[in-house]
């Protein structure tokens, strides 16, 4: 939950005149989601935020579903999605239900254009890569573990220091929020939360651009890609305030809630949104009770599904798991460690792994792209006998 924050030049008060040099006005906009009783900033343009120069044929870039109904685990090689040089075509749809997507990018080169995402706010997580995130808010650096949240109706550009850049990122329909079990009712995030405000990185060195010209934006609307030029350059904001606006978190900041028993996943939860929770493993002490088993028991899924996406470190529960890999275990059948994971733990101290986990609430159809990195046969991967402690 990002906090209030102001860069810029703004007015006293809201809604009042505010005079460029030259006596002119400056352009106010709010922006914002979930109406007017949604998080919101206020923005001051140096022109009309509405000068659309002239629109282009929109095309459909709804993902091609190949699985409507899975009911089985699977694995993907998340590394292997095809590289290429522009930002938007770099991004390839994995599982999709009506809350969400979810997805991997690879891109190589600098986005020429901007973008937009008119339908969900947008959560990406930095595997491989560095460089800016630019907006009409400022600039956002990242670095590889960065969790970057860009509410709906962003218009951003990225650019990145190299070209080899991995991305994990989902698409929510509803604002994607810290859990409301660490926030008090004045939003503060409380002692207990595994991280805090210092931990939010929010946009800085807010640039002032007067270009105007023809400037290409993609505006995502419900499956489907409005090519738009406007007038003026996007970024022509000379101050702003308020709650709405991109931020980052680092996977790194994230400090581990152990016990003497193992703990749920709910301990790792990172953000909630509609109907699907994230969480973060990360490097932690394992738990500390003499006959603890530090490997997670058998669970079964009945009311969501399970994504888990490795980034480092060597998973304890999973046997021949890589980097970059992916694996979805359905709701309504259980599943746990691999054979001889529980027993490999008894004793251990602690863990390096690191993953991202997604839990969507509502089942996830997969795409054609997904069934194109799967590993064969993950589901019998359970079938062996467990080694001996």
């Amino acid at each position: 939950m990002p906090v209030y924050h102001e860069s810029g030049s703004i007015p006293s008060k809201r809604h009042v005149v505010f005079r460029k040099p030259d006596g002119g006005l400056y352009q106010e906009e709010l922006v914002g989601t979930q109406g007017f009783s949604g998080m919101s900033s206020l923005v001051y343009h140096l022109y009309p935020p509405t000068r659309v120069t002239r629109a282009g044929m929109e095309y459909s870039v709804q993902p091609e579903i190949a699985v409507e109904n899975n009911m089985r685990s699977l694995s993907f090689k998340g590394l292997e999605i095809p590289e290429h040089h522009d930002y938007l075509k770099s991004r390839h749809t994995l599982f999709v239900n009506d809350d969400m997507q979810i997805g991997l990018a690879a891109p190589s080169g600098n986005m020429e254009y901007f973008y937009k995402n008119a339908d969900a706010d947008e959560l990406i997580f930095v595997h491989y890569g560095s460089g800016t995130l630019f907006t009409m808010f400022g600039e956002l650096p990242f670095v590889p573990g960065d969790y970057i949240v860009i509410p709906r109706g962003t218009v951003y550009q990225f650019r990145f220091d190299n070209n080899y850049n991995r991305l994990l990122y989902v698409e929510s329909h509803g604002p994607i929020f810290t859990p409301k079990r660490y926030r008090n009712e004045f939003g503060q995030l409380l002692e207990h939360s595994p991280f805090c405000e210092r931990d939010i990185v929010r946009p800085r060195n807010l640039q002032t651009i007067d270009q105007e010209g023809e400037f290409p934006v993609f505006i995502k609307k419900r499956g489907t890609m409005f090519p738009y030029v406007y007038g003026n350059h996007p970024f022509d904001v000379v101050g702003w305030d308020g709650y709405h606006y991109p931020y980052a978190f680092s996977i790194h900041n994230f400090e581990p809630i152990t016990g003497r028993i193992h703990m749920p996943p709910p301990v790792h939860q990172t953000f909630e949104g509609r109907n699907f929770v994230i969480c973060s493993f990360v490097p932690r002490l394992y738990d500390y009770h003499p006959d603890a088993i530090p490997a997670p028991y058998h669970h079964s899924n009945i009311d969501s599904d399970e994504i888990l996406y490795y980034v480092d470190g060597d998973f304890m529960s999973r046997n021949n798991i890589g980097k970059g890999q992916l694996t979805l275990h359905p709701g309504g059948i259980p599943h746990g460690p691999h054979p001889g994971a529980i027993e490999r733990s008894i004793g251990k101290k602690e863990t390096k792994e690191m993953a991202v986990m997604i839990d969507p609430f509502n089942p996830v159809k997969i795409t054609r792209t997904a069934l194109e990195l799967e590993v064969d046969n993950y589901y019998l991967s359970w079938i062996d006998e467990p080694q001996h402690a």
